[in-house]
């Protein structure tokens, strides 16, 4: 378990379920906290077992309890997980919250299987080992069952901040050593303490072909031209918290998904 990410993360848990950016209010009330393409993508998981790995404080996780699967969170985090399940309660619904390290996911979890296995955005980068990921990943999902993976789309990270310029090795092979910047990213003013993560590179070829190596069938591969934040300045906002580039401005694709299915 990554001691550096662990204490960002739990610090940061107060800052994020009383942002404007997870709108907890919001999702009280009803609203969903899945990208529009989600539910079409995954279909029908009335009564099936899902559990999101690397969860946070459960927001995603208890928008496809709200669609009717039976679920379970999982993260490092016992702070998102206490907040998890103390969100399950003020929005009426039910959920099973682990606290652990996903590379033990599998432990932790005493050996169960599930239907749907969901890894939500910004999760991968905070892997050091791709490889065990996939193993673990593999011996959670019952026979049929499917890998949900929604992820920032990685050629994004070889761009700076400011603008499009290109700053950063798409192969890049061990931990990314980004600047220490206190906040988060739901509030960038925020005075935090622990600001020091450590982070990975994992190209799409090496995501699919690690899934691919176990067995898993890749179902499809969709990538999307906009993304939940405006990291650059040429990024516009469109309804339902999007942003993407207008357009005069030439497209990328900014978040990817897939299914890989389990024999």
């Amino acid at each position: 378990m990554n001691e550096l990410n662990r204490a960002w993360w739990d610090e940061r848990v107060p800052l994020h379920t009383t942002s404007d950016f997870y709108d907890v209010d919001g999702f009280l009330a009803g609203a969903t906290a899945l990208r529009p393409f989600e539910a079409e993508e995954l279909g029908d998981v009335r009564g099936l077992s899902l559990v999101h790995l690397q969860c946070h404080f459960g927001l995603d996780t208890l928008s496809w309890a709200r669609l009717g699967a039976q679920v379970t969170g999982l993260d490092f985090s016992a702070p998102a997980t206490e907040a998890a399940a103390d969100l399950t309660a003020r929005a009426g619904l039910q959920a099973e919250w682990v606290v652990s390290d996903v590379m033990r996911a599998d432990e932790a979890l005493g050996g169960r299987r599930f239907d749907v296995v969901y890894t939500g955005i910004g999760s991968l980068a905070w892997l050091e080992d791709l490889d065990r990921w996939a193993d673990v990943v593999t011996s959670l999902l019952a026979p049929g069952g499917r890998l949900y993976l929604v992820e920032f789309h990685p050629i994004t990270e070889i761009f700076g901040d400011d603008d499009l310029t290109i700053e950063n090795d798409y192969f890049h092979h061990g931990p990314r050593n980004w600047p220490e910047e206190t906040g988060s990213y739901t509030d960038a003013d925020a005075t935090t303490v622990h600001n020091t993560t450590e982070e990975w590179a994992h190209p799409i070829g090496k995501v699919v072909s690690v899934l691919a190596a176990r067995g898993l069938r890749i179902e499809f591969l969709h990538e999307y031209d906009y993304t939940l934040y405006p990291r650059w300045p040429q990024l516009r906002r469109e309804g339902g918290g999007i942003y993407r580039f207008p357009p005069e401005v030439p497209t990328l694709p900014l978040l990817y998904s897939l299914v890989a299915r389990a024999a």
